[in-house]
């Protein structure tokens, strides 16, 4: 099981026909009814689009996906992309100043490397994606696309595990939960019953009623009233829940279906009640299965 929720970040860099290339890639996603891949790529890598959403696709099936890349080209053989001679010049302008500065004795600080770096012409200025070949450019983007993907499900499947361990906890508590229903029914049947015998005897005393059809009638308001039905129903809820935990693939529309459910038989239960103690059981049931329906929003 995985979530919806993630985040993945590389930085690539290689050399492929005479540049350096260098790549950075970030791609996070929040919760969604389907599968919504928003992409901001640079110009020249939109003959790329579809093949980019269609590894994505092949690898998530819910979520809403935002993928950022950016591209940098330098010529390979400027090292660390600088231009050597726009360094030099930049030096040989920093000595003459610090030399000047020194005959009226004014000292200077010496420039940091970032310093140097940041002055406009020192690094190399970078080149239009189009200078390399479009296959060579996809066979190394989708490479570092597929290793960004990697990382990102990872993430996912670890933050799966942990909400299948909470959903686990919370089926746990639904079926002890419904468990304690069941052991309140018979005191809750003869607590019914006296009342109903209590009704019936009010009833008949002012009217000349069929004693017989009354007592039909309250035969009828008991099984109304029953509620194994229900219990049983949780039972077998919890069971295809637990079964989703172990099952490969998404899972999360089906949990959200389940937990619908739940909800169901948990009104029903408090609805036909009439019992303090089982009112108090079908609103606990409701508000761990609120519980639930929460987390399952992050399912895949």
């Amino acid at each position: 099981m995985q979530s919806m929720t993630g985040y993945a970040s590389r930085n690539g860099s290689c050399t492929v026909e005479g540049f350096r290339l260098h790549s950075e890639w970030e791609l996070r996603a929040v919760n969604g009814r389907g599968l919504d891949i928003r992409m901001r790529m640079p110009e020249g890598i939109g003959f790329m689009e579809k093949k980019i959403k269609d590894r994505i696709a092949a690898r998530i099936a819910r979520g809403t996906l935002a993928l950022g890349l950016r591209v940098r080209l330098e010529q390979a053989n400027m090292a660390g992309g600088i231009d050597e001679k726009a360094l030099q010049t930049l030096l040989d302008a920093l000595a003459a100043i610090e030399e000047q500065a020194g005959k009226t004795g004014v000292k200077i600080a010496a420039p940091t490397a970032l310093d140097l770096l940041s002055w406009r012409g020192v690094q190399a200025a970078s080149h239009e994606i189009a200078a390399i070949r479009p296959e060579s450019l996809e066979a190394i983007l989708l490479d570092d696309l597929e290793n960004l993907l990697a990382e990102f499900c990872e993430m996912r499947v670890q933050e799966g595990a942990a909400l299948a361990r909470i959903l686990g906890q919370q089926i746990d508590e639904v079926a002890r939960l419904t468990n304690a229903a069941r052991a309140l029914q018979h005191t809750r049947a003869e607590a019914l019953r006296a009342h109903f015998h209590k009704a019936l005897e009010q009833v008949t005393q002012v009217t000349q009623a069929d004693p017989g059809r009354l007592e039909q009638e309250l035969a009828l308001l008991a099984v109304k009233a029953d509620i194994a039905e229900e219990l049983d129903r949780l039972d077998a809820h919890c069971a295809a829940a637990r079964a989703l935990l172990d099952t490969d693939g998404p899972v999360g529309r089906k949990l959200e279906f389940l937990t619908q459910e739940f909800n169901r038989e948990a009104n029903t239960l408090c609805s036909k009640a009439q019992h303090l103690e089982m009112t108090r059981i079908g609103l606990d049931l409701k508000t761990v299965i609120d519980q639930m329906r929460e987390q399952v929003q992050n399912v895949e």
